[in-house]
């Protein structure tokens, strides 16, 4: 009952947008809903990463930790409003479309300066595209993102041209990407006459900081290797808030390495730390501490971004008998019904979390309700159809065996330092889960970033993981179409270098899921992309090429002396507030 009462203190932080004012001069702009005040400048902001950043890159790598950091020195033509979600101008001061809907022409904003005093200019746009953007050898690259053969071309210094082959629905949303300085990475690019992988290789951790610019509110002050990162206030940014107050208000944002949770929330308590994102099952203590005085207060929001962490079999694995099963879609079904989702909620999320259904957030406006093909909790169930599919245990030890008497046994990796879910605490009831129908599955917990390596290496058996996610179901196609660079599960359908992605060897409804997001990039109606991702979710719902567990909410702690702290529906890297907050 205590656990009740705790949750339903919780509170609901608003967001904040941003909109242009008759001038075309972006404004911090309060609604009904933002509930935002003018910042005192000066002070600091600190929070914490779980691991330390693996470079200073974010097109050089796949990294939460990296990205955190970097999205609040990179911007990119157009931002979110964190209200309505509707995209509007950033870099890009406007743009019109032809009337085909193929071009789009960009007004670049005037006076805009990387952190070194240069001017950003469309030379900047048309690299950031042409050499890195879609340079499918860099290891975050968002090619599969736009339409194949799109063009960006320089008019003028400040005006920027895209060309695309067909319209695409979800251009806008992709054109967030952050733009990166010519003059910096030229060296590292085709264009300036390295190998196209070698932009991977720039602006590592150990580089000089002063080399590694953006035009965001912050820039590089210093990094301790495994400690910390200090990011300085840009001077020279070129937002202001309703007032003319030049943002960001802070002087100085820090981000302490912090690899063990408990310690992480031993931090906020003792004002270490001023915000940190918690689980469920830190909820009660955090809430409760609160409750009875504690300098900061804990706020839920709904979990728009962030997909469900789901279980995944490797259809890949190098043991041929896992692989040929996991592969199979039976088996998969019969493991289904034996997760304990409701125990999960529960007892790991305190009940802060909700069935899921597909990769959709419940709460995003693209979601489609599979929930109903989930079922029940049921290893009646579970064991009737592994039975049915020949995997008995043979020798009596609780195992089911595979036909020449090998165990069915495999590692499960899971993360422990995922701010958003427990998987180390999910993972031990999943093992339990998967004994009671006779499978044998090793924990291995990992570090999340070394799970993502494993993972996405195809050098793991079963895993248990979660992404974040975007407003539009295109924008997560590297993970979701089969052959996309994050579809770790079924890792043999990535073309190699230099190929197309080849349906050969895809299943009748992975061809059917690649097909759809195929169909749905080149739609601008909204409605008709709706139809086919409402398919798609039902092809996961049917199919499950992993196992979705369950939607954690989104809560975090923030300290009392921070002011216009945004919890918007869930962070992911690039929804970075950190520019209108300040010290109270």
């Amino acid at each position: 009952m205590m656990k009740r009462r705790l949750i339903a203190l919780a509170l609901l932080i608003s967001g904040v947008a941003f909109a242009a004012d008759p001038k075309g001069e972006p404004r911090l702009t309060a609604t009904p809903k933002l509930g935002l005040v003018a910042g005192k400048p000066g002070g600091s902001y600190t929070l914490s990463l779980p691991a330390a950043p693996g470079s200073f890159n974010y097109y050089g790598i796949t990294d939460n930790n990296a990205y955190t950091v970097l999205g609040n020195v990179f911007e990119g033509l157009v931002e979110y409003n964190l209200e309505t979600y509707k995209m509007e101008p950033n870099l890009a001061q406007s743009w019109t479309v032809s009337d085909d809907g193929k071009t789009y022409t960009f007004k670049l904003r005037k006076g805009v300066k990387w952190h070194d005093g240069k001017e950003f200019t469309a030379d900047d746009v048309v690299f950031t595209f042409t050499n890195i953007i879609f340079n499918t050898e860099a290891r975050g690259n968002s090619a599969r993102e736009f339409p194949a053969g799109t063009k960006f071309e320089k008019v003028d210094d400040y005006t920027v041209r895209m060309v695309m082959p067909f319209t695409a629905g979800a251009i806008l949303q992709q054109l967030r990407v952050f733009m990166m300085p010519k003059h910096k990475l030229l060296k590292f690019s085709v264009e300036g006459g390295a190998k196209a992988a070698d932009i991977n290789g720039a602006w590592g951790t150990s580089s000089p900081l002063s080399e590694i610019v953006g035009t965001g509110p912050f820039k590089f002050s210093a990094y301790t290797p495994d400690q910390k990162v200090t990011l300085a206030k840009n001077t020279a940014y070129w937002k202001s808030d309703s007032f003319g107050n030049k943002l960001p208000y802070l002087d100085r944002l820090e981000y302490l390495i912090v690899k063990d949770t408990n310690a992480a929330v031993a931090q906020l308590k003792s004002g270490t730390l001023d915000a940190l994102n918690i689980t469920g099952a830190q909820f009660p203590d955090l809430k409760a501490a609160e409750v009875g005085g504690a300098p900061f207060k804990v706020i839920r929001a709904a979990a728009l971004f962030g997909s469900p962490p789901h279980l995944a079999f490797n259809f890949d694995a190098k043991d041929a008998d896992l692989a040929r099963l996991f592969a199979n879609d039976r088996f998969r079904q019969a493991v289904q019904p034996a997760v304990n989702r409701k125990r999960i909620i529960e007892d790991i999320f305190n009940g802060l979390a909700e069935l899921p259904g597909t990769p959709v957030a419940p709460v995003s406006s693209w979601y489609y309700d599979t929930r109903s093909y989930m079922g029940s909790y049921n290893l009646k169930s579970a064991n009737d159809a592994l039975d049915q599919l020949g995997l008995r245990d043979t020798d009596g030890d609780g195992v089911r065996n595979f036909a020449g008497g090998k165990n069915l046994e495999f590692s499960l990796i899971a993360p422990n330092d995922n701010a958003f879910f427990p998987g180390h605490l999910i993972a031990p009831v999943i093992q339990a889960d998967l004994k009671s129908i006779g499978l044998k599955a090793n924990l291995q917990i990992l570090s999340t970033s070394a799970t993502f390596a494993k993972a996405n290496a195809g050098d793991f058996e079963a895993a248990i993981y979660g992404f974040g996610n975007q407003p539009d179901p295109q924008l997560r196609k590297a993970i979701w179409q089969p052959g996309g660079d994050l579809h770790y599960w079924h890792s043999s359908l990535r073309p190699k270098a230099g190929q197309t992605i080849s349906k050969a060897n895809m299943k009748s409804w992975e061809k059917r899921i690649f097909d759809i997001f195929e169909e749905a990039a080149k739609i601008v109606d909204q409605g008709k992309r709706g139809a086919l991702y409402d398919e798609w979710q039902l092809l996961q719902a049917k199919y499950l090429p992993v196992i979705m567990i369950a939607k954690p909410a989104n809560i975090a702690a923030v300290s009392n002396k921070i002011g216009n702290f945004v919890y918007n529906l869930g962070p992911i890297p690039a929804y970075v507030t950190n520019h209108i907050i300040y010290n109270k």
